[in-house]
């Protein structure tokens, strides 16, 4: 799986909570990362990023004075971000669909749901190490390309591919 040497990485965990810091530590450790900072709020991730060349941060969404969302938003877009590129995995129990498609509005490359194993961490750190997205920079958003498509494609060929419509009767009954 890895093709990344896990020693190298330089993790910054965003957590309010003592415990699950820990384990998100443990892991990390368990699996070889050494270089790993801790922040309990985007406030201290912010001060934290200014000094720490972090190579992947884990972000919890729900903090106190600020939250995992508008950390990520800061760390994308704020004026002097020491790395508006940071891959940032969030990782909360919060995890209906329409907050994970706000987390990838705000710049998010990968959501974990809670509760998680070491094999979802270091699957999700993988994704986003071994499969690095484009970035994209438009009025209302800057953040990893959202599309989960591999391969790039222009936008005459996005046009140009044929759209199929299966009723949802088709789906049900397979015909």
């Amino acid at each position: 799986m890895a093709q990344f040497d896990v020693a190298d990485l330089r993790v910054l965990i965003v957590e309010d909570n003592d415990h699950f810091r820990a384990l998100l530590r443990t892991i990390l450790e368990a699996i070889g990362v050494q270089d790993i900072r801790e922040a309990r709020d985007g406030d201290e991730a912010m001060r934290e990023l200014q000094d720490f060349n972090a190579s992947i941060a884990l972000v919890d969404w729900k903090m106190q004075n600020m939250d995992g969302i508008e950390c990520v938003r800061q760390i994308r877009s704020e004026e002097g971000s020491a790395n508006p590129y940071l891959p940032v995995i969030m990782v909360t129990a919060y995890s209906d669909h329409s907050l994970v498609q706000k987390a990838q509005n705000a710049g998010v490359h990968e959501f974990l749901g809670k509760p998680i194993t070491a094999r979802d961490l270091l699957q999700s750190i993988a994704n986003v190490l071994e499969r690095p997205k484009s970035f994209i920079k438009a009025p209302d958003y800057f953040g990893p390309d959202r599309r989960r498509r591999d391969l790039p494609v222009s936008h005459d060929e996005r046009r140009s591919e044929q759209r199929f419509i299966v009723s949802e009767k088709e789906i049900r009954t397979g015909s």
